[in-house]
């Protein structure tokens, strides 16, 4: 099929960002890379893809977020999708995506992986090349680790690179709120500051298992719904070293458990600081004191769906 088979229209996929509510990061491999144990809750915070028909591909950005610093060109993980889904299908056009951006920026909430898997679907639909879910999913693993669970949604355990990913039995809502930093953080460098942490404390802290698993208090806070049982098992490895790198995160988290929050975290490789509140009226109380300080928040809640198609225009 060709571009002009597919026609003018376009087709809007939405995705969500996620919260790592629990992360275990194994040793260091040989390979260079280390397998993780994750539970990721998928948050109403989504990034949405727009596509339509063209001859090759591009991008463009908008959004409340300051995009001005993202690539553009092939080095774009959505770009890379819409690639890899043409070269896989044998479809000879290409696609012209708009991305409007609510996830922040190197974050440590999964917006890149979001736009991937958002371009994914959005661009199966607008070609027609009706790829099955499964072969969708295997393309995602391939695209980054956490851009199979942008797809699924939800409440997730990832093992492996995070990639392999069964889902986790969850009640009710959650509410959280989100502390934004005005900076970003680069994931390689706080995993490279974790392996300088653990060999500076070798003697102090039991050394990683190569395979890592998610506690299992974890999944029963989950199953029960349960935010105060939540908030006693929320657990980061990469918590330490983002703190290192970034200092003035202590102060953050500081600052929401002394307003109500039931217990911060550093999603994923930071900078973002997520809060977990006991009830909406606790979440909208420190939302306010956190503005109130002068800092950038977000209430959203979890979990939500995964990647999904909106309407066509």
């Amino acid at each position: 099929m060709t571009s002009a088979a597919a026609g003018s229209r376009t087709v809007h996929a939405r995705a969500p960002g996620k919260i790592n509510v629990f992360f275990k990061v194994g040793s260091l491999l040989e390979d260079g890379y280390h397998d993780v144990a994750s539970a990721y809750q998928a948050v109403s915070l989504y990034e949405d893809v727009y596509a339509t028909a063209a001859d090759d591909f591009s991008v463009t950005f908008g959004g409340p977020i300051d995009t001005s610093g993202l690539l553009t060109d092939g080095s774009n993980l959505a770009i890379k999708a819409a690639r890899m889904l043409a070269r896989k299908t044998g479809f000879r056009g290409g696609v012209a995506l708009r991305i409007d951006k609510n996830v922040p920026i190197a974050g440590g909430m999964g917006g890149g992986s979001a736009d991937a898997a958002a371009t994914l679907l959005a661009c199966d639909a607008l070609w027609r090349t009706e790829v099955p879910r499964e072969e969708l999913l295997a393309l995602a693993a391939r695209l980054g680790s956490d851009v199979p669970f942008a797809l699924v949604g939800g409440t997730a355990i990832g093992t492996g690179r995070g990639d392999q990913l069964s889902p986790a039995l969850a009640k009710g809502t959650f509410q959280w709120v989100l502390a934004l930093a005005e900076f970003g953080m680069s994931t390689p460098d706080v995993y490279s500051e974790l392996d300088r942490h653990r060999a500076r404390h070798a003697r102090d802290i039991f050394p990683a298992s190569p395979q890592p698993t998610v506690d299992t208090n974890v999944l029963q806070a989950l199953r029960a719904g349960d935010a105060q049982m939540l908030a006693e098992v929320l657990h980061n490895d990469l918590q330490a070293p983002a703190l290192h790198l970034a200092p003035g995160l202590g102060a953050v988290l500081e600052l929401g458990e002394e307003n109500g929050a039931l217990a911060g975290i550093i999603s994923g490789s930071g900078p973002t600081v997520a809060f977990l509140a006991p009830d909406l009226d606790g979440a909208l109380e420190l939302q306010i004191a956190l503005s109130a300080a002068r800092l950038n928040v977000l209430r959203v809640t979890g979990p939500v769906h995964g990647a999904r198609l909106l309407q066509e225009h």
